[in-house]
């Protein structure tokens, strides 16, 4: 309960922030892929050194439509290695390492929105905490802080428009803005469950803000949760879910309501559905430490009439560790 103390300020003061108005987050189909990119506290949860890289191409066919790259990496830090010690000839002794608490990540990314384009980086630092065991693995409290910064800029090469308009004359084309996300997770082998918070400070700190004009960053919300149901020995379905909310009054709510099923771990298909957008077509395969996955998102909306090839995100991840080890590392002594 002392972490909980501890921590419980950071959350509360988060939500005093004021409201603003700004770009949103970028938009991953695949968010169960790499829930480091929208939650901190992910950083580390399994154990694995994991190396992501996330392609998104939006409404193909269309001027200006928004596209995103993120390269990810996560670890866990472990207190000792995993080793081996003979103490005598014939005697030889093992030792599982220590479990280690902090999970470290970072990520750079580059998002394209028509004329808007936002470009950063972004490290993490997590802290997890045992909460007993279920079905002989163990539970996962963790809680996570980010610091990103990046580039915000507005490209009007090519763009038709007045050019005595008073707004686009005096606003800063380029600024640079450093914040903070915050995230909460708890993890079982069964299910789980995370909150996380973007732009703490709201884009307070600004810099090359030469114009003077008032200026914000969108906070948003996102709440995300899934849970496994065997099926058999070999098959297993997984719905999950993912809540998207923002500083509005929570007037602009989004979730992604998805389910998979998966055979022996190595293969997944799934399908989802994103309120008042698309519906997503999940694909995904592993082989040895590589993971593959591909979403195709199918438009709702009126914008289906003018992209012809709709929005096609490719996700690849290589993952390092030894699975039967892993929860070796991460279990509390």
């Amino acid at each position: 309960m002392r972490y909980l103390r501890r921590i419980f300020p950071v959350i509360v003061l988060s939500f005093m922030f004021g409201a603003a108005i700004a770009q949103p987050a970028p938009l991953y189909s695949q968010y169960i892929m790499n829930g480091f990119l929208v939650n901190p506290s992910f950083a580390g949860r399994d154990g694995y050194t994991t190396v992501n890289l996330t392609v998104r191409e939006q409404w193909i066919g269309m001027t200006g439509a928004p596209n995103t790259f993120a390269a990810s990496f996560q670890t866990r830090i472990l207190k000792n290695s995993y080793i081996s010690k003979s103490t005598s000839v014939r005697k030889k002794l093992t030792k599982p390492t220590k479990g280690g608490k902090v999970g470290l990540g970072g990520y750079i990314f580059n998002d394209n929105n028509g004329i808007m384009r936002r470009t950063g980086i972004q490290a993490a630092y997590a802290y997890h905490i045992g909460m007993g065991q279920t079905g002989g693995f163990p539970n996962d409290l963790s809680f996570g802080l980010a610091f990103t910064a990046y580039q915000f800029a507005v490209n009007t090469n090519g763009l038709i428009y007045n050019i005595d308009d008073p707004l686009l004359n005096s606003y800063d084309r380029s600024v640079f803005i450093p914040d903070f996300n915050f995230g909460a997770s708890f993890t079982t082998s069964k299910y789980y469950v995370g909150l996380a918070m973007t732009n703490l400070l709201r884009g307070s700190l600004t810099f090359a803000n030469t114009s003077n004009n008032k200026r914000a960053e969108l906070g948003e919300y996102f709440l995300t949760g899934g849970i496994k149901f065997p099926l058999s020995s070999d098959w297993v379905l997984e719905p999950s879910a993912f809540i998207k909310a923002s500083d509005m009054l929570f007037k602009s709510i989004q979730m992604d309501l998805t389910s998979r099923i998966f055979y022996k771990d190595d293969y997944w298909a799934g399908l989802s559905y994103r309120t008042g957008d698309a519906i997503i077509l999940l694909f995904g395969v592993k082989y040895d430490r590589f993971y593959l996955a591909y979403a195709a998102d199918l438009a709702l909306t009126d914008v289906r009439k003018v992209t012809t090839l709709g929005t096609h995100e490719l996700t690849l991840a290589v993952k390092f560790g030894e699975s039967a080890r892993r929860y070796r590392w991460i279990t509390p002594f």
